[in-house]
């Protein structure tokens, strides 16, 4: 997609980013990856077994460099996990692949970036206790039924009641949204569940997923959200981790305006805010 290569290059442009502040991942070990999902799925991947049934599901035609790509972001999410343990806070420039189950894809995700990194920092006792914060218009399906009925990670989603996915799994806590919520209520929302889970969980280490297609102007999300609420979103949520020392990785999720522009600039004021907060 276009806007992982524009959100770079907005960042530098900005001065919101030196060049010393990006890596680039390598392809992530395929060891890491069925800490997550089915061997026979990754097989299909990576030697393009994919049916024309599952190609449909996932919306993508195969391809290797697909796989390829998929590979890399979700060793970015990881990557950016051993960097927010030091730091206290990174951001993948594409990531949040929520919709990605154990042994299939669907919209648009083939692997399950959080869920691979989150299953690796439990795998190699970096963790204790996860928290995955969804804040996508859609809701994090594949996420939620990975981790159903596991202790040791909370997923959080809060999402359009009228997008998809049409079925919804279930999430330790789901807060459905209804169409054309604007920017007082949905905040006020937010701050509220924002407490609760961090105290039900009980967290070590978070992921977000800040996907700007809440945003008014996506032409899929129907909410009415304005880029100054959106801002307002990564402010609150950063600030509470920040203060609670709780270390973030954040994915860009979901963002469909029809003027890139706007998704380029809401996803850039997420990099600008969490700089501001923990620097």
């Amino acid at each position: 997609m276009l806007k992982y290569e524009l959100i770079p290059l907005q960042l530098l442009h900005q001065g919101i980013i030196t060049t010393d502040a990006i890596f680039s991942p390598e392809t992530c070990a395929d060891e890491v990856i069925l800490l997550t999902h089915d061997e026979g799925y990754l097989q299909k991947l990576e030697l393009q077994g994919l049916s024309d049934a599952e190609q449909r599901k996932i919306g993508f035609p195969q391809s290797p460099e697909l796989t390829r790509r998929e590979l890399t972001i979700t060793q970015g999410t990881i990557g950016c996990c051993l960097h927010a343990i030091n730091e206290g806070v990174a951001l993948n420039v594409a990531g949040g692949t929520h919709h990605a189950f154990y042994d299939r894809g669907e919209g648009f995700c083939l692997l399950n970036d959080f869920a691979v990194a989150a299953n690796y920092l439990l795998h190699e006792k970096l963790s204790k206790q996860i928290l995955i914060i969804d804040l996508d218009v859609h809701q994090g399906n594949g996420t939620a039924k990975l981790f159903e009925g596991n202790p040791k990670v909370y997923t959080f989603s809060m999402h359009g009641a009228h997008n998809y996915p049409f079925h919804k799994e279930k999430s330790d806590l789901d807060i459905p949204l209804a169409d054309g919520i604007k920017d007082e209520s949905y905040l006020e929302l937010l701050e509220i569940y924002l407490e609760k889970i961090i105290r039900e969980a009980q967290p070590d280490f978070a992921f977000y997923l800040s996907g700007v297609d809440i945003l008014e102007t996506d032409k899929y999300g129907k909410l009415k959200i304005t880029p100054e609420g959106c801002q307002r979103r990564d402010e609150i949520v950063f600030t509470k981790l920040h203060q609670l020392g709780i270390p973030c990785t954040v994915a860009m999720g979901g963002g469909y305006s029809p003027d890139i522009r706007n998704i380029v600039d809401a996803h850039c004021n997420t990099f600008r805010v969490a700089k501001e907060i923990y620097t």
